[in-house]
């Protein structure tokens, strides 16, 4: 009995709390960011391979296990973080990866270039220098430049 009022309370939790987390996640960078900072990595290229040498990195946003797990280990439905396999499986898949990187901004978003706002730019620099050392500089950088190059474009599209 005891056992069951325990599942009962932690699937009411669960269904309380998680979808406000994935919302608060969602919320922190908007569609338009989350797009550059792909088009950035690697052009959005949903097929690349994982690299090797010297950093791990896969997907279309080039994400390492380190940033994944930072983010909170989302999964694809019915996966476990703790499969071998669970980390390529997401960041090569268009929305989990979104989601990662959602997460990672949601846990280490600040203030990397010292403009007094949080936004796309702020972003960029932590998806390409980490939470711990984003005011490094990063604007001779490739990525940087492409996803200046993206932002520029949407703005001018925007109107």
């Amino acid at each position: 009995m005891l056992l069951k009022i325990a599942a009962v309370c932690l699937f009411a939790f669960l269904a309380t709390f998680s979808p406000f987390t994935q919302g608060q996640v969602a919320s922190v960078v908007p569609e338009d960011c989350l797009g550059c900072l792909c088009q950035a990595s690697t052009g959005c290229n949903m097929t690349i391979p994982c690299t090797s040498g010297h950093q791990y990195l896969c997907g279309p946003f080039l994400i390492s296990w380190a940033y994944w797990a930072d983010a909170g280990k989302f999964v694809l439905a019915n996966d476990d973080p703790e499969r071998k396999g669970a980390f390529e499986a997401c960041v090569q898949d268009a929305v989990c990866a979104g989601e990662t990187v959602r997460g990672y901004m949601a846990k280490f978003a600040q203030d990397c270039n010292g403009d007094g706002v949080i936004n796309c730019d702020d972003y960029a620099h932590l998806h390409i220098l980490g939470g711990f050392g984003c005011n490094a500089p990063v604007a001779q950088t490739p990525f940087y430049q492409g996803y200046l190059a993206c932002r520029n474009t949407v703005q001018s599209l925007s109107g």
